[in-house]
């Protein structure tokens, strides 16, 4: 079930694209392409959060491999140095394939070895095993390790801090090139070490370009490793910010590589589902010492109130993971503050933001779809309820960012300046797609909050609350249908703004349908289904707005302005496609199963396109929609992954 990616006559660009991620847990990474050459500044060999899952640091870039043999030395390493390309070891790669670990194959000069990657669970450690084929002749493994010690967002530039002291002692080198920095251990068992400290300069990275950013880097190496190989050998290299002398460096790789299997076990020989589910492990890591969470993306992203509420479902209850969905639950419970969860927890400590209106209705949702799926409702009962009752206390009298119940149950949210929904683009005073006003998709939210408290009362006998709770969503279902539904179209408006009703065609009308508590008839569901479908659905996702209207961008590129600029207005997304394709099995039935299984086998490609394995946070909204953004997003392998898993249960 390996994704194979056939790299015959693949010059550097075209494998300077695709891009591997290995994690650990705790939200750190391994990264980056299949040519060696790096293309953005959060590549590199050990990223380590020093503070589950923040506080990320790159301890290690690269480490460059040099074959030494009778016939010469061949390096297969690949840079960008200011424009050229050097070396072009890329040209030895034979076959890369990704399964459980992304594995290169390698040949040079009579010498055959593959290389695997793989982070150990929990740890911030990163080991690289090399087997040496059996056909292969002995040779000279020649691994220079390059640091750069740096928060994960910078980028190294060379300085007279560094430490160059070092010691190297039975196979391991340990070095510590900033003082405030953890030390760094580096093992090859057999190895000698060659002690020769140099700054290489001007290492750059063409996508930190594209996005107009700082693009260039300089790296730092104390020497190199040499070790001598035969065939039929196998020799790990183990990456850490801990001790290494009494790792079993085999043992913790079969370790991570039976941790894994186990997770597929029950994919049987459905590819797309093995894909899947080996991706949603990806983004689930630990907060603190007892809690988990949700990494909303790779590379920069960390735990997004919003993104980890509406990635619960699908990351977790759809692959079995009920323990994690309960621990990221508990995790949110202890920081809500005015009847908010968090918007995004900073990098380095400082105290969480709560800049966000869905982030707390997406985590009624999460709580519901997890009592459907565990029946644990003694969980809720004892750790749950009274949080979940005193958010819905703030929000009828009212909480940050002016949001409030209105006079008609519906929900009122956005000052000035603020955006609050996940069409959230800011640039210096400038929000995007402010939807200041009564929004849909947080109405749909709202009823649906309401209705699941209505449920939440009634199971722990509070019947004066199961009566206010439901009363107040049929209040909040009238007048939905009586504000939202544009009568010219038979669809819904996209908010209802202080100056009137939005009319734009974008994505956000679909959970009127998609959520647990439906809010539309089928007359209606139809119309938006075929709206969505004629100007918004991709074979990627769906676009944030419909190429008619006068807003519409095209393309997702330039400096920070013109991307955050089309972020909203036009750019596909990939988690809205689970909406669409849940709402049209809801509303279809098994009638729709034609058009989404055509939906799935065009999007399997994507799995080789970009992240290998992954799904892309967003594209381009115009043809042929490449990716942009982030290489791997959460809410969108955990919505595919959630409609995917409902196509399968409707057969």
């Amino acid at each position: 079930m390996a994704i194979d990616i056939n790299i015959e006559g693949a010059d550097e660009a075209k494998l300077t694209s695709l891009e591997w991620i290995e994690t650990n847990g705790l939200g750190g990474w391994a990264s980056g392409t299949l040519s060696g050459v790096f293309s953005r500044r959060y590549h590199g060999l050990l990223i380590a959060a020093m503070n589950p899952p923040v506080g990320r640091i790159e301890f290690l870039s690269k480490l460059a491999e040099t074959v030494v043999t009778p016939k010469g030395n061949v390096e297969l390493d690949s840079n960008n140095f200011n424009g050229v390309i050097h070396p072009h070891g890329y040209r030895y790669l034979k076959a890369f394939s990704k399964d459980l670990f992304p594995i290169f194959s390698y040949e040079a000069e009579g010498a055959k070895f593959t290389k695997c990657i793989c982070m150990v669970h929990g740890e911030n450690t990163t080991l690289i095993k090399y087997e040496i084929d059996k056909s292969s002749i002995e040779f000279t493994l020649k691994l220079k390790p390059f640091v750069s010690g740096k928060d994960y967002h910078w980028l190294s530039k060379a300085n007279n801090d560094i430490k160059w002291s070092y010691k190297f002692d039975s196979g391991t080198l340990k070095v510590k090139p900033y003082d405030n920095l953890s030390d760094l251990y580096i093992r090859v068992d057999g190895s000698e070490f060659h002690y020769s400290p140099d700054w290489y300069y001007n290492y750059s990275y063409k996508i930190e370009l594209e996005r107009v950013q700082d693009f260039r880097e300089d790296l730092f190496t104390y020497g190199e490793f040499m070790v001598k190989v035969k065939p039929g050998q196998t020799i790990y290299v183990l990456i850490s910010t801990e001790i290494t002398t009494d790792k079993n460096a085999d043992l913790l790789f079969k370790n991570e590589e039976e941790r894994k299997k186990a997770l597929v076990k029950n994919a049987a020989k459905d590819d797309f589902l093995h894909t899947l589910l080996l991706a949603a492990d990806q983004f689930i890591v630990r907060r603190g010492k007892d809690l988990n969470t949700i990494i909303a993306g790779y590379h920069w992203f960390a735990d997004w109130g919003r993104d980890t509420m509406i990635s619960l479902p699908g990351l977790c209850l759809e692959t079995g993971r009920y323990d994690d969905a309960r621990k990221i639950l508990k995790a949110f419970s202890k920081v809500v503050d005015k009847g908010m969860i968090p918007n995004r927890f900073p990098d380095h400590g400082e105290e969480p933001e709560y800049n966000n209106v869905d982030g707390t209705l997406w985590y009624f949702v999460a709580i519901y779809e997890y009592l459907q799926t565990t029946s644990d409702w003694d969980f809720i009962k004892t750790e749950l309820y009274q949080i979940l009752t005193d958010i819905i206390d703030w929000h009828i009298k009212g909480t940050r960012y002016g949001i409030k119940v209105d006079e008609d149950g519906l929900l009122l949210s956005g000052e000035e300046g603020t955006q609050l929904t996940w069409m959230d683009a800011k640039v210096g005073d400038w929000v995007v797609t402010p939807r200041r006003g009564k929004a849909v998709e947080i109405n749909a939210l709202w009823y649906n909050t309401l209705k699941i408290m209505a449920e939440f009362a009634e199971k722990a006998a509070d019947i004066k609350a199961h009566m206010k709770y439901q009363q107040m969503a049929e209040k909040a279902f009238a007048s939905f249908n009586t504000v939202f539904i544009n009568q010219q179209t038979g669809t819904l408006f996209d908010c209802i703004a202080p100056e009137g009703p939005d009319t734009r065609l974008r994505p956000n009308q679909l959970f009127a349908i998609s959520l647990p508590f439906v809010l539309v008839d089928n007359g209606i569901a139809a119309n938006i289904l075929k709206a969505v479908e004629e100007h918004l659905l991709t074979p990627r996702g769906l676009r944030s707005l419909a190429p008619f209207e006068k807003d519409y961008k095209p393309l997702y590129m330039g400096d920070q302005l013109s991307r955050d600029g089309a972020y909203h207005q036009g750019t596909v997304w990939s988690w809205p496609i689970g909406s669409y394709l849940i709402s049209k099995m809801k509303i279809e039935g098994k009638k729709a199963l034609p058009k989404v299984k055509k939906w799935f086998d065009e999007f399997a490609p994507h799995f080789s396109e970009v992240g290998i394995g992954q799904i892309s946070e967003i594209f381009d909204a115009a043809k042929p929609h490449a990716s942009k953004g982030c290489m791997a997003q959460a809410w969108g392998v955990a919505e595919v992954l959630r409609a995917y898993q409902m196509m399968k249960k409707l057969k």
